[in-house]
């Protein structure tokens, strides 16, 4: 009896987890408490390494508990080892480190181990679709140079952003129309204060969208909702900015091909059909799989901000400031681990240009830029020999000022099928045969497209002109 007695004291030396603890951690384990199963499945893998469950719970429980690198290890074997449930948690940390060829490669083995089980398999095919945009987007990452970047509260992140006067005003909603409504939003007010942008949710729905009004003398009236190609169905539509131009605008939405709650999106009015052209939405590093949105560029400054709460802890954002680059120029590198390090921002200084000094920026960012007397030159529209014009309120007509307006929505236009087309030759250049035969409908679109428009901007800036001087000599009579 004592003999007895006395191995058993020794196999709980041994293993003194024993099932009791196992229990336990698995209790743990499925109660979503990883941080209390952690240390002993660690203890239990160490005991029985050859054990693949215990590789599996211990990798979740790391990952779940924020060491990457401990859990891609573990998960990794639970994959070799052909434990299922192994596949999405490894994916979803390949999906975090943007390595997302290895993620769909992850994700299509785990759909077809659930096709053979007869399974639905939905839920994969939505991450396999994201994964597969996301290295559509690292593949296109652009070159932007970030500068600076600043940790805030997010109640109070607008007190980063400081405009020149001809950018406009940034106030929270709350502020601007005095009211203590839980409304989580901004305002933005055009340079001459006549004109706002802002977002909120209403009685009928929850979901944020996107409103303009105009000050009539010194009331603000007529609230107009953006149509629906903006403010889209089923998702929020927040956080306005309009570029200086009144016609572009910058705005975060929650929907609409959303990589990972608010991405953030641009559109144009044109002023020929009267009507917001199909949202952009941008890409990487601008977006990530967290909220992305307050993006703002200040023409004057030449400079821009965007707000993200990638990589943040609760209640905080990082402000980024950059510099605006209207070519849009991608990173020029071959290295997927360079692209993908310029996509998630791991360090800001990897963008920057060797050499350069970025001081006076940085304090130009953090300087209030008063309107100057002088006109601003928006553009040179000549008219005559002894007249030009620098901005469309120099412009008297305003059939010659509507024609204008035309002619600058076109040529942006013209600007962004030209980018988008460049684009599109590229990847066809470098896509199988399958991926160029699915290229070539867009690609023919877009050149039928741009020939359609070239001809016109001269022909408006002519037409502009002449109504312009035809006014001129009738106030001169």
């Amino acid at each position: 009896m004592k003999k007895l007695l006395l191995l058993a004291a020794l196999a709980a030396t041994v293993n003194p987890l024993g099932a009791q603890s196992l229990e336990q951690a698995k209790r743990w384990f499925a109660e979503g408490k990883y941080a209390e199963a952690k240390p002993v499945f660690e203890k239990l893998v160490t005991q029985a390494p050859n054990n693949a469950s215990y590789h599996y719970w211990f990798g979740v429980c790391a990952y779940k508990t924020g060491d990457a690198a401990t859990a891609e290890s573990y998960l990794d074997t639970g994959v070799k080892r052909r434990i299922a449930e192994a596949y999405p948690y490894l994916a979803e940390l390949y999906m975090d480190s943007y390595r997302f060829a290895d993620a769909l490669r992850l994700y299509s083995e785990y759909a077809d181990i659930l096709a053979k089980k007869k399974e639905n398999i939905e839920h994969v095919r939505q991450r396999m679709e994201l994964a597969e945009k996301a290295q559509r987007m690292t593949d296109r990452v652009e070159d932007i140079q970030i500068i600076d970047s600043t940790v805030v509260d997010k109640d109070s992140f607008l007190a980063a952003y400081i405009l020149s006067d001809e950018a406009g005003a940034l106030t929270s909603f709350r502020d601007f129309f005095k009211t203590q409504e839980e409304v989580l939003s901004s305002v933005h007010a055009n340079e001459l204060g006549d004109k706002i942008y802002y977002a909120h949710p209403t009685q009928d729905n929850p979901l944020y969208r996107i409103y303009t009004q105009a000050k009539l003398i010194d009331k603000w009236e007529d609230e107009k909702a953006l149509p629906a190609n903006v403010n889209v169905e089923g998702a929020n539509v927040n956080y306005p900015f309009v570029l200086s131009d009144g016609l572009t605008i910058y705005y975060a939405c929650d929907g609409n091909g959303s990589i990972g709650g608010y991405d953030l999106f641009v559109t144009r009015y044109n002023t020929s059909s009267d009507a917001w052209l199909t949202p952009e939405q941008l890409g990487m590093p601008f977006n990530s799989f967290a909220n992305d949105y307050m993006l703002v560029i200040d023409e004057e400054k030449n400079l821009g901000w965007f707000a993200s709460d990638r990589n943040q802890p609760q209640g905080k954002v990082c402000i980024y400031l950059f510099i605006p680059d209207e070519a849009r120029k991608r990173v020029d590198e071959a290295d997927p681990a360079v692209k993908r390090s310029r996509a998630m921002i791991t360090a800001i200084a990897d963008t920057r240009k060797q050499s350069a000094n970025y001081a006076a920026l940085v304090k130009l960012a953090r300087t209030r830029v008063v309107k100057q007397e002088e006109k601003k030159r928006d553009f040179d529209f000549v008219i005559n020999n002894n007249l030009t014009y620098h901005s469309l309120q120099d412009i008297k007509s305003p059939e010659a000022r509507s024609l204008y307006e035309k002619y600058i929505s076109t040529a942006r236009r013209i600007d962004d099928l030209e980018r988008n087309l460049s684009a599109l030759r590229n990847d066809y250049a470098k896509g199988n045969p399958t991926k160029k035969s699915e290229l070539s409908p867009a690609i023919l679109q877009a050149e039928k497209q741009l020939l359609d428009l070239l001809a016109q901007p001269p022909d408006l800036e002519k037409k502009a002109r002449n109504a312009e001087i035809n006014h001129l000599l009738k106030l001169n009579r």
